[in-house]
């Protein structure tokens, strides 16, 4: 779309929301009614569980793990899927992959083209969403830029228990200095797919055919 194009466009929008904008949008959206649940009431145990049974619908494999064991457990799940090349995050804690042998690590500001050719990437997340399934990154500690987790196939995430919340309001609430400094917020809900015409699925079209989450319990 062109800048004229545009401009043309918008004032149309203008024109025609003229007479019903609200005169303080903020607190127009603050007197909106919410009649909604807006605060969880399952405990830490009870939040694992419902995140594990939504990703698992999802296709997503979910490994219980603990701090203790989170290296061994990561090391695993990259023998397991043949992942020699493995993108991260530069403040990626070292304890996390310090029994990843044999894996090449590539930067966070790895090229596009590097993390065509990765085998999968490792990173953290801000919060996961229990009653959804959902990851969220914010482009905080070790998480990295969007694009190391939308161009590598497999994508490995670590969600600490103390990082799930159990409605989205709550994690809208716990995003919202994020967002209101412009980082990029993505949501995450299984593995990247989509379905054509005919509804036939298709994996791994617009970021990861394969998500795997660790979950830390004790964290």
């Amino acid at each position: 779309m062109s800048d004229d194009a545009r401009r043309e466009l918008l004032a149309r929008v203008a024109a025609a929301t003229e007479g019903v904008r609200d005169d303080d949008p903020a607190a127009a959206h603050a007197a909106l009614p919410r009649a909604y649940r807006r605060t969880g009431t399952a405990g830490p145990a009870a939040l694992a569980s419902l995140l594990e049974e939504r990703l698992v619908d999802y296709g997503v494999d979910v490994v219980r793990t603990r701090t203790r064991d989170l290296a061994a457990a990561i090391a695993s799940e990259l023998r397991r899927r043949r992942a020699r090349r493995v993108a991260m995050p530069d403040d990626l804690p070292a304890t996390w992959t310090r029994e990843a042998t044999g894996v090449e690590r590539l930067p966070g500001d790895a090229s596009a083209d590097e993390l065509d050719d990765a085998d999968a990437v490792v990173t953290g997340c801000a919060l996961a969403v229990a009653e959804t399934g959902s990851l969220v990154l914010d482009g905080g500690a070790a998480q990295g830029r969007r694009a190391l987790t939308l161009v590598p196939d497999v994508h490995l995430c670590v969600v600490a228990a103390s990082q799930v919340v159990e409605l989205v309001p709550e994690a809208l609430e716990r995003l919202e200095a994020a967002a209101a400094a412009g980082a990029p917020v993505t949501w995450i809900s299984g593995p990247s797919a989509t379905s054509d015409i005919e509804l036939s699925r298709v994996a791994g079209v617009h970021g990861p055919r394969t998500l795997g989450v660790l979950l830390v319990l004790d964290a």
